[in-house]
Formats: C-alpha cells, sequence, structure tokens
C-alpha cells in the first residue's frame, strides 16, 4: 500500500504541477493548516528514531473563490522561505492580476510583494481572538480561542474591501480535516513527511477533478476552465499507470537442466 501511495502522490503532484497553469481567476484566498508527522515538535527531541521531516508541519493553500479550486499549495513550517516559495508557485499558475486575501502571518507580506511586486490588489484579514471558552485544565487544550472580531487592512493595490475574505479557504482546511486523517487534531494517522506530500498531492488532484462541488455542479477544475471534461477514478487511475515505469524486459527463457 506504501508503494501505491508513492506511485500515487509523485503522478499527481506532476499532473498538478503541468495542469494547473494559466488560470484566470479574480480573486484569491490563502491560509495555513496544521499538522505533524511522525509527532508534534515537543516530542522529537525526546524520541528514539525520529525521522527527517518529524514535528509539526503547515500545508499552505490558495484557493480560487469563484471556482474553489486549488491554486497552489506548499508544505513546510510556517517561516518566510516558505511563504516566499509559496507565493512564487501561486503567482506562476495564474493568467491575471488577482485580489489576494492572508490573514495576518507577517511572512506574507515580503512574500507577497517578492512574487507580484505591484501587479497585484493585496489585503491582511487579521482575526482578533480573545480568552478560549473559559474552560480549565485538560478541557482547555481542547478549546479554541474564541475569535472576538476581524480587521482587514489594504496592503497594496487596490483590493475592494467588502470582498476581504478568508472564508472560502478556511472552509477548504475543514474540507481537507475532515477528508484526511492526518488533519485531525487527535489522531494517529501520521508517518513520514514524504507520505504526507504524497497523499495531499493525491487529494488535491482528487479535489480538482473529480469531486464535483456540490454548490457549482461541476468540478473545480471545471469551474475555473482549466478542463471540459467531468473526469472520475478510472481516469485518475491512469494518471497513475501512465507515469509508472515501463517494465524491464525480461531475458530468454531458459529451461532447467535435469540431466545430472
Amino acid at each position: 500500500m506504501t508503494k501505491l501511495l508513492e506511485d500515487a502522490g509523485k503522478a499527481c503532484a506532476a499532473y498538478h504541477d503541468v495542469t494547473v497553469r494559466d488560470v484566470k481567476a479574480q480573486q484569491v484566498q490563502c491560509d495555513e493548516i496544521w499538522s505533524f508527522c511522525y509527532s508534534k515538535d515537543k516530542n522529537v527531541a525526546t524520541a528514539k528514531s525520529a525521522p527527517v521531516g518529524a514535528g509539526d508541519v503547515w500545508t499552505w493553500t490558495a484557493i480560487d473563490r469563484d471556482s474553489k479550486m486549488i491554486l497552489s499549495f506548499e508544505v513546510g513550517d510556517r517561516s518566510g522561505a516558505t511563504a516566499i516559495e509559496f507565493m512564487d508557485d501561486l503567482r506562476a499558475r495564474l493568467a491575471n492580476r488577482v485580489q489576494l486575501t492572508t490573514d495576518g502571518h507577517k511572512a506574507y507580506l515580503e512574500a507577497v510583494e517578492g512574487a507580484f511586486g505591484g501587479d497585484v490588489d493585496y489585503a491582511m484579514l487579521i482575526k482578533l481572538y480573545g480568552d478560549a471558552t473559559g474552560a480549565k485544565g485538560h478541557e482547555r487544550k481542547y478549546s479554541p480561542a474564541e475569535c472576538t472580531g476581524a480587521r482587514k487592512e489594504l496592503i497594496s493595490g487596490y483590493p475592494v474591501k467588502e470582498m476581504v475574505s478568508t472564508s472560502h479557504v478556511e472552509r477548504q482546511n475543514l474540507t481537507m480535516r475532515m477528508g484526511m486523517r492526518r488533519f485531525t487534531r487527535l489522531t494517529n494517522g501520521f508517518s513520514k513527511l514524504q507520505n504526507h506530500l504524497h497523499m495531499l498531492s493525491l487529494y488535491f488532484v482528487h479535489y480538482n477533478f473529480v469531486r464535483m462541488h456540490k454548490t457549482l455542479k461541476m468540478t473545480p477544475a471545471m469551474a475555473a476552465g482549466v478542463t471540459k471534461t467531468l473526469h472520475d477514478m478510472t481516469w485518475l487511475v491512469g494518471i497513475i499507470d501512465a507515469a509508472a515505469p515501463a517494465p524491464k524486459p525480461r531475458g530468454p527463457y531458459r529451461k532447467k537442466d535435469n540431466s545430472n
């Protein structure tokens, strides 16, 4: 099963990289979602055999507000370096100027400027949080802080303030948590970082090209104009098979000599 995941992940990553290009979007929303591989950061130092990449892992996603298509994703930490890679990749996949909204994570500021320059209408939606729900002790760990408000900051260009939102990408975060065991907060669905990447590649190609969006009545890729075809699982398996290396030629059959 692990070999199948590896093959599927590599094939889907390559397909996404080649196919999701020159997308004509109007509004793009970005966010980061937390997970971990092998163990949480705090436990890596005392782990007996932690592999490379163990610890907290952040998945950065960019979604087209109208088509709901995942345009770009990046896996890494929450640093400025990862933000730069993420924004550079997003910019390379867009065909036109967009209105971009992110949360208030400061790493976006340099990354957006470096990737887009002045060719973007960019705003931040900065959420304000109060204390947790009043729970104490162990209950407090599972009680997220209450969002008490949000502030919209117009960073560059001419973003329409009324359209500054991260609602759609946050809803996609929920879809990811519901669809992939690795993203649930209390989970044993973790392993090597490379397998995490393979799983995400498979998930995003299925989400973009195979899964029908209930509101749009088509796949996100169709809504974005990337494809006109409603694909199915047979098509997805075909991508994986097509990417598989050709079998090596076998030598000539030799009959076993039993004369002795």
